[in-house]
């Protein structure tokens, strides 16, 4: 057999190998030398040859004989009357996870949760829905959770539980000790009944509210300047100014997914609109949402409050008032004053910070713009953050001097995510009687001597009231999948009334909500109709009485401006748009979403700017040590301020799933949640380095006009602008121009709206059963997503402007991918789709070299069980075991090792679609069919459509003369464009 080398290094190697040692009998090549054409030289003989043959024969056989494993199917004796095999049923619920909120569908497939959207009738999330929503549906099947109720890790029965609990709760009743009952945030009506009936029962209870990404600031603020204890209701979609305080109001602050809604709203720039709010973002970290600020401002975390005195002192002076001694620290806050001075009523300023001295100063802006009851308004406070930071030093402290004799948790774990985590595990220990009432182990609940575990919210009854007034019900969509009990039942239990907690919001809202109303005359009809929208949003009359009665602001910017200029490197400690406060850590969806500015996963990370990087000879993946206290690794973040660090919480659980434990660091005992940052903070970088997963390594375009944009100004003048470079050509192609005569499915993509949260990504990893792969792959390219958000900086690498643009198949009519297979896996159809046939691909991989976009995926390894050879399964997430399996959508195949997959515009949906408009005798309906990343996305950025449907949104928006398409210069005709990218940079004051 001919020897084949790659170098002259390697041709060297094997000639010195070959001469200097004999080949062994048996060896692999002396047996391939048979087809040697030097038949004398031949070192095998027939007995080789027929070795080879019987090796050859056997392997065959192995492998034909590889089956599947096989799978029972269990007919219904009686099958249910809401079910019909093959198609899905939808029951209107809500998601509550600590402060996050969402008004939601689930969608199931005989009986089980495959699937969340959004609901439409919501007001407060107006069908949008975030990534930690969409993934939600995962942590139903988390193996984890607990499934029985324990004491001491040993298994209880529901009984023996109840009776010891009712026991121990009446003798420290009568003997008049303090039990707390500590949970997070709690926004639900017939839950705070419930607590009351509890602590009416046992008078000794107190009930403490804690959240991990605390806002008391502002609570405390608004009771202050109001009389009103609560957040208030903002408005950005009234805004035409917007001036942001390091809020990161589009990713983690308060209402991340209402908030996107109404940004994007007055960003819109379809149907003739010319104008569009101006944002202006001052923060130290590159956050999503200062990378799509019009205007962005890096700043220390220490400089903002002399900003903000600066600003207001501005507006002081405008408005004719008295002004202060204040330093100028930044030149052009007269002009921002100028701006939003010029829009009173209509603008709105926040500040993500939890120091009320703060959210005291950004209330006086705001009350002397006179935004109060358009932008912002108290008639509707939003009600998912109730906490109030001294609750909890003060439990803290009671627990160490012994006054607590009992503790009772819900929802909370502060052993991990409080800044005194250490200190609380200790105090716990002293406490004689403790239960947690949680679903998953945490750092807390493995303290605890007691659990009566939690049903998943999937499983569970409940009400919320996220704003004054706006009610939305939670059903559940299966029935427990365990052993496990609400908390609301456990509670109504333990003080000896009926725990059917169903019963019990019946019959709170017959009494509080149903009067409320007049158009059902009794309250079961009342009841089913709500329960079947979901959502109860009654028209009350709302007086708006906000009066500023607060009068101690000179001290505070007296106070500030002596305030010393600090000097060192400033820490500051942010929430995972993923992963939030780590309680989702678990979910293995959300571990491997990247973060959406450094497109990073699996871990959380020092970034720091590329100054302060130069200036320490640092660069991304060193490892620092930081005060002492922990290792971080460091990536290097545009954008970032100078002499600042920002690290993610969340990460570096102990007590956690297989997914969540030990990825990344635990970085709570760094800060303090009622401190904004950590000054002088040391950094000694260690001499080892750090594999960071990173899915976007390279970040240029190459002189490609992949993203465009341009100036609103310029847009006003020419609505082509940044878009007059098309590449149209006339028979370009060897093939006939295709024809479709009836669908052209299309999609299109407002770059203007998309804030690149990453939401669409989720859905479509959970719509259509898109593998997990783990961090080691990810490092090796092998991702699987079918839906990228690429990350694109311009300008000054120290205050970059960003782009975000979702990137899958575009479905192209001249595809270079159908060309090249030579098994005809991938082929165009009839309606301007490109397919792929699982069971014909060989896995070439010819179609992903040949695809110009990088949108195909190839199952390098056996990810879902799905392989025909045994023992080539690569599972980091246990995403295979029968549990997790149930979450798979059997309207998508599951793919095998060897196989190409990528977006296919969810063809399950448009197949749904069709054959529903054909049994009711129609025609498909412009927006009947929306595919998995239109109906999660928040802000309405991606629309889906039929091409050949002229008065469809997808035509018209595609015949603005900002639609385009990637790469038009290689003539690929994508079915999928893109609305150019309008940014509001100029300052009406300049």
């Amino acid at each position: 057999m001919k020897k084949y080398w790659k170098s002259l290094t390697e041709l060297k190697n094997k000639e010195n190998s070959i001469s200097d040692q004999p080949m062994p009998k048996g060896n692999l090549e002396q047996i391939l030398d048979i087809f040697d054409k030097n038949e004398n030289g031949s070192k095998s003989n027939r007995r080789d040859f027929l070795k080879l043959c019987g090796y050859s024969l056997a392997i065959s056989t192995v492998v034909a004989s590889c089956e599947n494993s096989v799978q029972k199917a269990i007919p219904y004796l009686i099958k249910p009357e809401e079910i019909t095999p093959g198609k899905a049923n939808y029951y209107a619920s809500s998601f509550a996870k600590g402060s996050d909120f969402c008004s939601i569908l689930i969608k199931t497939r005989v009986g089980r949760p495959i699937k969340i959207e959004g609901n439409d009738l919501s007001t407060v999330t107006n069908g949008g829905t975030s990534s930690r929503v969409q993934a939600s549906v995962l942590d139903l099947y988390d193996t984890s959770r607990y499934k029985n109720p324990q004491k001491e890790n040993e298994k209880l029965l529901w009984e023996e539980l109840d009776e010891f609990v009712r026991k121990e709760l009446n003798r420290l009743k009568n003997a008049n000790e303090e039990v707390v009952l500590l949970t997070s945030s709690v926004y639900s009506p017939s839950t705070i009944s419930v607590i009351q009936k509890f602590i009416a029962q046992y008078p000794n209870v107190k009930w403490v509210q804690y959240d991990s990404q605390s806002h008391s600031a502002l609570i405390q603020a608004n009771k202050m300047c109001f009389g009103k204890a609560g957040i208030a209701d903002y408005r950005f979609d009234y805004a035409d100014m917007i001036v942001s305080f390091d809020a990161d109001f589009l990713g983690t602050w308060l209402m991340p997914v209402e908030y996107i809604r109404q940004y994007t709203k007055k960003r819109k720039l379809s149907d003739g609109n010319t104008s569009m709010s101006q944002h202006i973002q001052l923060e130290s970290r590159l956050s999503l949402t200062g990378s799509n600020a019009d205007k962005r401002i890096p700043v220390k975390p220490s400089e903002q409050k002399l900003l903000l005195t600066q600003l207001y002192n501005e507006i002081l002076k405008l408005a004719g008032k008295d002004t202060y001694t204040v330093l100028n620290t930044y030149g052009d806050m007269q002009g921002i004053a100028k701006d939003l001075w010029s829009h009173k009523g209509k603008s709105l300023v926040i500040s993500g910070s939890n120091d009320v001295n703060v959210q005291l100063i950004v209330n006086a802006i705001n009350y002397e713009l006179e935004n109060y009851g358009s932008t912002l308004r108290f008639e509707k406070q939003l009600k998912t953050s109730k906490a109030i930071d001294s609750d909890m030093k003060n439990l803290l402290g009671d627990m160490k001097a012994g006054k607590v004799k009992a503790l009772l948790t819900y929802g909370v774990n502060p052993v991990f995510d409080y800044h005194k985590g250490d200190e609380f595990a200790l105090a716990l220990k002293k406490i004689g009687f403790t239960i947690a009432l949680d679903e998953v182990p945490n750092e807390t609940t493995s303290l605890m001597k007691f659990v009566a575990p939690d049903n998943h919210y999937l499983e569970s009854w409940n009400d919320f009231e996220p704003k004054a007034n706006r009610y939305s019900l939670m059903q559940p969509g299966i029935r427990p999948l365990f052993n496990t009990r609400q908390f609301q039942s456990s509670l109504l239990s333990w003080i000896g009334e009926d725990p059917d907690y169903l019963k019990f919001i019946k019959a709170y809202w017959e009494k509080n909500f149903f009067p409320m109303q007049n158009t059902y005359p009794n309250f079961v009809t009342y009841w089913n109709h709500t329960l079947q929208l979901g959502v109860f949003e009654p028209n009350l009359k709302s007086v708006s009485d906000t009066k500023f009665n607060y009068g101690g602001i000179n001290n505070i910017l007296d106070e500030l401006a002596k305030q010393p200029k600090s000097k060192g490197i400033e820490l500051q400690v942010y929430e995972s748009i993923a992963i939030g406060d780590g309680r989702m850590a678990n979910n293995p969806w959300l571990q491997e979403m990247p973060d959406p500015i450094s497109k990073i996963c699996w871990d959380n990370y020092l970034c720091i700017s590329p100054k302060l990087a130069s200036e320490l000879m640092m660069e991304t993946g060193d490892v620092v040590e930081v005060n002492s206290k922990v290792k971080l690794p460091v990536y290097v973040l545009p954008g970032q301020a100078y002499n600042t660090v920002a690290v993610a919480k969340g990460y570096g659980r102990q007590v956690c799933g297989i997914v969540g434990k030990n990825v990344g660091v635990n970085v709570n005992s760094l800060h303090n949640s009622s401190v904004d940052f950590i000054d002088n903070v040391n950094l000694i970088k260690t001499g080892e380095k750090y594999d960071l997963a990173m899915t976007q390594t390279h970040h240029s375009m190459e002189g490609r006009a992949i993203v465009r944009e341009a100036d609103l100004e310029e847009y006003k003048k020419n609505p082509a602008a940044g878009n007059e470079s098309h590449h149209t050509y006339e028979n370009a192609s060897i093939y006939e121009k295709p024809k479709f005569p009836n669908h052209h499915w299309g999609l299109v993509v407002d770059l203007n709206s998309c804030v690149g949260c990453g939401a669409c990504s989720i859905a479509c990893q959970a719509e259509n059963n898109v593998p997990v792969v783990g961090k080691k792959e990810v490092i090796r390219a092998h991702e699987m997503s079918w839906i990228r958000i690429d990350r694109y900086f311009s300008g000054d690498e120290f205050n970059p402007d960003v782009s975000f643009q979702p990137v899958m198949c575009q479905h192209c009519d001249n595809a270079p991918c159908e060309n090249v297979c030579p098994v005809a896996a991938t082929s165009h159809s009839s309606e301007g789709l490109n397919q792929m046939a699982y069971n014909r691909c060989i896995g070439t991989r010819y179609c992903g070299n040949n695809c110009p976009y990088k949108v195909r995926r190839f199952n390098w390894f056996d990810f879902t069980k799905a392989d025909s050879i045994p023992n080539n399964l690569h599972d980091v997430a246990e995403m295979t075991i029968d549990l997790k399996r149930m979450v798979l959508n059997p309207d998508v195949t599951v793919r095998a090792k060897g196989v190409i997959e990528k977006c296919s515009l969810c063809v399950q949906r448009i197949q749904e679609g069709k054959l529903n408009a054909k049994i009711k005798g129609r025609k498909v309906k412009d927006g009947e069919i929306k595919t998995a990343c239109e109906q999660a996305c928040p802000s309405g950025a991606i629309i889906f459509g039929d091409l050949n449907d002229k008065e469809s949104k997808l035509v018209k928006e595609t015949s603005s003369k900002r639609n385009y398409h990637l790469l038009e210069e290689i003539h690929t005709l994508p079915s999928v464009s893109y609305l150019t990218k309008i940014r509001n940079k100029k300052m009406n004051h300049s």
